[in-house]
């Protein structure tokens, strides 16, 4: 964690002056200078400090419109706090611990006001963001654990559980109007379109599922890919649908194309567990060896290093309100804050660059590689150099 904030150490400043006036001595002493004394004000940092937590966090998510985030971990417990980039001020809101089980995720609604957390208990629960305060449970709303979370608008919920089934709810009414199980294994991300009518489902089986939810029923399987599908992110203004897998691919689909995929692209990871998008063409995603890396899409290029947890699994990321950072939660028990508002100024062109000799990734944010890292400056001075003579672009390569 950053250091206190830095108090102005006043007994310094009351050291002897030499006399610079002819006045004769008086016998009361002259006030200090009050500029000297003024303290220092508190530190400004380019992000928020990291947050440590008393256990693994699961899930991350961002509020809408306020520096707010709020996490689950695997207690079972629900945590809210402001975040600033004045040192000191990051602060804890509030705490639940309404599950009794490991909380898989957590989601704001579009308005910032309510929260609603799954679980491995099988509970659905909606939540008072300002207070924490339990509005709403659903009990044994699947017959095995939740994994999955999305909200479609503001009275419809998507979740997925263990054993690859899907469920969509009305919660004015608290019922699922859509019970469908067409995957093998675990629902592991869940996305929809803009029009709110077609929901797209990756699962632990390798398949992603296509479902049309105004009309409430199943469409299609994509065919099989090796390993996990992991997450899914809708990219190119909708009409390119990507997804992660266990195996370090991203696959890519073209809209209404579902069935086959259209192009895949091997990151050189370990696991492309989360995606999010930040512009049309450039998504973050992270890994399993703890990596944030900033990839381009068609063409597609791995970008460069947003930052890491050192050696730790990251269970998941997401963007704050404004665009400004990104956030990660580990097995570390951290909770990360990267400034990512220069990457939508990013362009990738189709020109390939050399490769780096090193082999290392290009470091995008200043505490890529580390806050304390004794090669980031000369590492950002290499890689002004290398700009000079190459393109902006990566090699794909990591």
């Amino acid at each position: 964690m950053a250091a206190p904030p830095e108090h102005a150490a006043t007994g310094s400043e009351q050291t002897d002056r030499p006399e610079t006036n002819s006045e004769p001595d008086r016998s009361q002493p002259e006030p200090a200078d009050s500029d000297a004394d003024e303290p220092v004000g508190p530190k400004i940092r380019e992000t928020p400090e990291d947050i440590r937590l008393e256990a693994t966090a699961n899930t991350v998510a961002l509020h809408p419109s306020r520096d707010v985030l709020v996490c689950g971990d695997v207690d079972g417990d629900v945590y809210a706090y402001a975040y600033s980039c004045t040192e000191g001020e990051t602060r804890e809101l509030w705490s639940s611990g309404h599950h009794l089980k490991s909380c898989r995720q957590v989601r704001f609604s579009a308005d910032g006001l309510k929260l609603f957390s799954v679980s491995r208990d099988k509970a659905v629960h909606q939540l008072d963001v300002e207070r924490g305060q339990l509005v709403s449970r659903i009990r044994g709303a699947h017959a095995a654990a939740i994994n999955s979370l999305l909200l479609v608008d503001e009275n419809i919920l998507a979740t997925g559980d263990d054993r690859g089934t899907l469920k969509v709810w009305d919660m004015r009414k608290g019922e699922a109007f859509m019970d469908l199980k067409h995957h093998d294994d675990y629902i592991s991300d869940i996305a929809v379109d803009q029009a709110k009518r077609i929901l797209l489902t990756t699962s632990g089986d390798g398949t992603m599922g296509v479902f049309n939810i105004k009309r409430r029923r199943f469409e299609l399987l994509s065919e099989f890919q090796s390993g996990d599908l992991t997450s899914v992110a809708l990219m190119k203004r909708g009409k390119k649908v990507v997804c992660g897998s266990s195996e370090g691919t991203v696959y890519i689909f073209n809209w209404n194309g579902f069935g086959a995929t259209s192009d895949r692209f091997a990151v050189k990871a370990e696991s492309v567990d989360c995606i999010v998008p930040i512009t049309d063409s450039i998504m973050c995603t992270a890994s399993m060896d703890g990596y944030i890396r900033a990839i381009n899409l068609l063409p597609n290029r791995v970008i460069g290093l947003i930052g890491q947890h050192v050696g730790e699994p990251i269970e998941e990321i997401n963007k704050s309100w404004d665009s400004r950072f990104l956030v990660s939660c580990a097995h570390d028990q951290l909770i990360k804050f990267w400034e990512i508002s220069n990457l939508h100024k990013t362009t990738v062109s189709d020109y390939r660059k050399r490769k780096k000799k090193d082999g290392r990734m290009k470091s995008l944010t200043k505490k890529a590689l580390g806050d304390n890292d004794f090669f980031s400056g000369l590492v950002e001075e290499t890689e002004k150099e290398e700009e000079e003579e190459e393109e902006d672009s990566d090699s794909g390569s990591d």
